[in-house]
């Protein structure tokens, strides 16, 4: 499957839809354990791309991930901007030079979510975004290694997306607000978890369209 900016906009669309459709619920969550506007800071985020989305489906995948990491960054309100703005710069450094095919995008990714962790201070089963993005990075570097087909790729990148996310609830939180309730912070799904999930997913639903009826 070639993929080429051409499908930011659409992929922006979904994103924007995914997080509006569960704006009450991931609010709820955040308010359990966290600071509450998780999803009016990741919004402005999504505001800020759709106005840049033509001018991104113009540029190449390097240049064009600086420009989203970048415009998070500066958009985004808390951590979020911060670390998501992190792992598309990341992933714009570690894709220059290379082509983009599914064992290099799951390099260039890998290399993004590192630099989160390390941003972050943060790793897996501290109930963060990370506890999605980790283990999505490894289905993508096994499934690239295996040579599995794309369509079984993406619904295994779901799949431990939705795992993922699920994972946290039971976690102790030890990063951000919710480290301050302690055993308190049990029993609830991380937003963040539950953002980068729906984000996942909604973008591995465009691609698997795509794969069947290319534009």
């Amino acid at each position: 499957m070639h993929l080429t900016p051409a499908l930011l906009p659409r992929l922006i669309q979904a994103i924007d839809h995914a997080i509006e459709t569960s704006a009450e619920e991931v609010t709820a969550l955040d308010q359990a354990i966290g600071d509450g506007d998780h999803v009016t800071n990741l919004q402005r985020g999504i505001k800020a791309l759709t106005v840049q989305a033509d001018e991104l489906a113009r540029l190449d995948w390097m240049t064009a991930w600086q420009k989203i990491g970048m415009t998070l960054m500066t958009a985004v309100g808390g951590a979020s901007g911060s670390l998501y703005g992190t792992l598309f710069v990341a992933m714009s450094k570690a894709a220059r030079d290379r082509s983009l095919d599914l064992q290099s995008f799951a390099e260039i990714f890998s290399s993004g979510v590192e630099a989160v962790k390390q941003r972050g201070k943060a790793d897996a089963g501290e109930k963060t975004m990370l506890d999605v993005l980790i283990p999505v990075a490894a289905s993508l570097r096994q499934d690239a290694a295996e040579s599995v087909a794309i369509a079984d790729v993406l619904k295994n990148v779901s799949r431990t997306a939705v795992t993922g996310m699920e994972s946290t609830r039971d976690m102790l939180a030890t990063k951000g607000r919710a480290s301050f309730l302690g055993e308190r912070s049990r029993g609830h799904i991380d937003a963040g978890a539950k953002t980068s999930q729906l984000m996942i997913c909604a973008l591995v639903d465009v691609l698997a369209e795509h794969l069947t009826t290319p534009s």
